[in-house]
């Protein structure tokens, strides 16, 4: 009875025990599946990861592209945006400072200081700057007489082609009759094509607005009268073509539309102005006539243009332009002797004269005059 018992015992603890490893062996399976699992979604995230970085890697590279691409278009636009800026600026620049030189004009005509900005009419030019020398030539209508064609062929073909290249001549229309202005463009541009085409001939007009009221009153029939506006109207169109010329050229020549020059005319202004031992000198005189043939330094423009101004209804230009050098040059008490001979330091005069002047009819309407210079 007791070994049954016993027996019985036993084969109850190995079924227990079979139960228990089948148990096991059941949840060893399943946890092994489960590991299985784990590790295969630990595969999956790895390759997706891995997929993720080679995307990344690859979207980093062609980000990098497109950002380079577009750091080289932004490089190409700032320069091009440089060099039109610095084109414009340049531009500008030339385009201001002949606009700040008209300024001066402000002070001495109030009339203008309701006008924004002062600039001629540039007909013909291509801003030609830089050169040695501008000769300013202001020209007016003299009826059914010009003399303009004449002495632009004597000017212009009288100078060698490195003397074009280092000049600009400057043909001032101080006229508002549009007849005589189409006149002189048509016969220039087809005269003178090269000059034009190279910039070395421009031609410009002054603006109506630029006189004062006095000069347009057309009804006073005195002759007084008329000499009176005439000589103070050259007196501003002088100086209107001076500050207009200022800013191109080292120096500045004054001429007239009814002249003729010398052979060589130009290469003996040149040689003549570099071997001047002393750089004091304000003006050097190639005429004795009027204001035909004086050669200024452009840098005293300024001063010239703003004493004519302050007298420009006073005198003529070309009184002016004595009394200048007596006002700087002579002192009170000394006698006339000591004052002209100061005067000669600075305003030297060179002969024979390179400039004759050539026109019967002047400027002034229905007068004639025969002045011819005797120096020639």
């Amino acid at each position: 009875m007791r070994t049954k018992q016993v027996n019985f015992l036993i084969a109850f603890a190995a079924v227990v025990l079979f139960s228990f490893s089948c148990f096991c062996i059941s949840r060893m399976t399943q946890t092994n599946n489960q590991l299985i699992n784990c590790r295969n979604h630990i595969l999956e995230f790895k390759e997706n990861m891995l997929r993720l970085k080679n995307k990344t890697e690859t979207n980093r590279q062609e980000l990098m592209k497109t950002l380079n691409r577009m750091k080289d278009e932004i490089e190409q636009r700032e320069n091009l945006s440089a060099r039109l800026v610095e084109k414009k600026v340049n531009t500008s620049d030339k385009i201001e400072t002949v606009t700040n030189a008209f300024e001066i004009l402000k002070f001495f005509l109030p009339h203008l200081r309701k006008v924004g900005r002062i600039y001629p009419n540039v007909i013909i030019g291509k801003e030609k700057t830089g050169v040695s020398f501008a000769l300013g030539i202001p020209t007016v209508n003299r009826g059914n007489h010009t003399y303009l064609k004449q002495t632009l062929t004597s000017i212009v073909s009288r100078m060698t082609l490195s003397e074009e290249n280092d000049s600009v001549v400057i043909v001032s229309i101080a006229d508002s009759n549009e007849d005589y202005v189409k006149s002189v463009v048509d016969m220039i541009t087809k005269k003178f094509r090269k000059q034009v085409k190279s910039g070395s001939l421009e031609v410009i007009s002054i603006p109506a607005y630029f006189y004062p009221t006095m000069l347009h009153d057309k009804e006073s029939t005195e002759d007084s009268e008329k000499l009176e506006r005439w000589k103070t109207k050259q007196v501003l169109d002088f100086c209107f073509l001076m500050l207009y010329a200022q800013p191109k050229a080292m120096y500045y020549l004054q001429l007239e539309d009814d002249i003729i020059a010398k052979k060589s005319y130009f290469t003996t202004i040149t040689d003549f102005v570099h071997n001047i031992t002393s750089n004091n000198w304000f003006s050097i005189e190639f005429s004795v006539l009027g204001f035909i043939g004086k050669l200024f330094k452009s840098a005293d423009l300024t001063d010239f243009v703003q004493f004519f101004l302050m007298f420009y209804k006073d005198k003529p230009i070309d009184w002016l332009l004595g009394y200048i050098f007596q006002i700087k040059m002579c002192h009170p008490g000394e006698t006339t002797e000591k004052c002209i001979e100061r005067n000669r330091e600075i305003r030297i005069r060179y002969k024979p004269s390179l400039f004759q002047h050539v026109g019967i009819q002047s400027s002034f309407p229905e007068r004639e005059q025969h002045l011819k210079d005797i120096y020639y």
